[in-house]
């Protein structure tokens, strides 16, 4: 047991009390000897919920792998991470996945040696086949958004992966949708638990308003425009169901002067961070995607979703609509339709017409801030602190002019006043950071 106290991470965290839904699936998770099933819609915070009472039965003594949780995506798993980082618990790990050599992250693993690991069920193989992963030691799975994993199809690897976990003793399963029925293959124990906080019938918070938007033409993208100038600066995403779509409708946005991110599964790794931390970090305050962004991601204060296509499914609509009124916040949600479309009947509630109100001014709302990368991290023993000093000392701007700092092994996301970028960069050009050259550039 790690002995972790656990008041002392709700405080780092800035986190006064665990929701009920948490209480209940710690004392799920500690209290008994049993699996773990959690249903919890989208936004109230399940990974903290496993997360906690996981650390606290991880042996933080042992150099072992403990703990798998298999992710349906690369960002879930990266962000999982990063909540477990963020604890500062002292327990050790790391994400894996599918886009960069498994060779490059079995040189982290013999560095970090992780006590929980995190990952795609593919990766996750590849590193059990070669031995990079010891097996013998992992006691506990969490298969997150696993109803998301088998409709992606990862029954096989799955199944594969459960069955080559010799010393496995629990299973801890989460969801935000109430799945038909559990595979055989997961395993479960009868004398499981399933801690439901699904809402009866309540398809959406209460706190979204839905709203539906009329476009005078087939093609919305100008209604778009006009809507997404009434919301002024709120951070908006807008989804869309098909890739080239996400493309022309960022491009068409960007052109006529909005500050956006896009993001769908055809972009480099590299890109898709790069997007979502513009997004999530202030420096756009629209994000254009397809329904890869309904999931997983957890960015805070998103305050209108806007279905320019209609969502495919019932379930693609619960996901969407969940990136609003996270924890205690209100949302909105919009559909916009031509005259040939209506809103599916799935959807609870009564749309309200929204008509949009003539803005003010023809300028476009900008953020404050923007997103520079810096290409030294970790591995070079560079920290938040050190990039800080940096950019005062050498860029010549004020500690409040900084935003949001993320440290990777090998770069770094800074977020500054978006008046200072080109004077930030004309005066550290040249310059080191502890001694180093690195790139400094604006993500754009």
């Amino acid at each position: 047991m790690s002995g972790v106290d656990l008041q002392h991470i709700l405080n780092k965290l800035g986190i006064t009390n665990l929701n009920e839904m948490q209480q209940h699936t710690a004392e799920a998770i500690t209290g008994s000897d049993g699996d773990v099933v959690l249903l919890s819609p989208t936004g109230t915070g399940k990974t903290l919920a496993y997360l906690l009472p996981l650390i606290q039965l991880i042996d933080s003594q042992s150099d072992t792998v403990q703990a798998l949780v298999i992710t349906p995506g690369r960002e879930l798993a990266l962000q999982s991470d990063n909540v477990l980082r963020e604890t500062s618990s002292g327990i050790r790990s790391m994400a894996c996945y599918g886009g960069r050599p498994a060779m490059d992250e079995h040189r982290v693993m013999r560095q970090v040696n992780p006590q929980i690991v995190f990952g795609t069920p593919g990766r996750l193989n590849d590193h059990l086949d070669k031995d990079n992963i010891s097996r013998y030691n992992i006691q506990y799975l969490v298969i997150d958004e696993f109803d998301k994993c088998l409709e992606m199809g990862f029954h096989l690897e799955m199944q594969k992966l459960i069955k080559s976990l010799p010393a496995l003793k629990r299973r801890f399963l989460l969801s935000a949708t109430n799945a038909e029925q559990i595979p055989q293959f997961v395993n479960m124990a009868k004398k499981g638990t399933v801690v439901d906080f699904l809402p009866e019938g309540e398809q959406t918070s209460e706190r979204i308003t839905i709203n539906k938007v009329h476009s005078p033409k087939k093609d919305k993208l100008e209604t778009l425009k006009k809507l997404l100038l009434s919301f002024g600066d709120e951070s908006t995403i807008v989804f869309l169901n098909y890739r080239d779509s996400v493309e022309r409708t960022n491009a068409y946005l960007q052109h006529e002067g909005f500050s956006t991110s896009h993001f769908h599964g055809g972009m480099e790794q590299r890109q898709r961070e790069d997007m979502l931390y513009k997004f999530s970090n202030g420096s756009a305050n629209i994000l254009v995607a397809t329904d890869l962004a309904s999931r997983g991601l957890d960015i805070p204060n998103i305050r209108n979703i806007v279905h320019y296509h209609i969502p495919e499914s019932e379930e693609g609509y619960i996901h969407r609509v969940g990136r609003t009124a996270r924890w205690d916040a209100t949302g909105r949600t919009f559909f916009i339709l031509n005259s040939e479309e209506t809103i599916p009947d799935y959807v609870d509630g009564t749309p309200e017409e929204y008509v949009i109100p003539e803005a003010e001014s023809d300028s476009i709302p900008q953020p404050n801030m923007a997103t520079l990368y810096l290409g030294k991290g970790k591995k070079d023993k560079i920290s938040k602190g050190d990039i800080l000093g940096f950019l005062c000392k050498k860029g010549g701007i004020e500690p409040k002019e900084v935003g949001r700092i993320d440290v990777k092994e090998r770069y770094a996301y800074v977020a500054i006043d978006r008046l200072k970028v080109e004077q930030v960069l004309r005066q550290t050009k040249g310059e080191k950071i502890k001694g180093i050259k690195t790139i400094l550039e604006p993500v754009k």
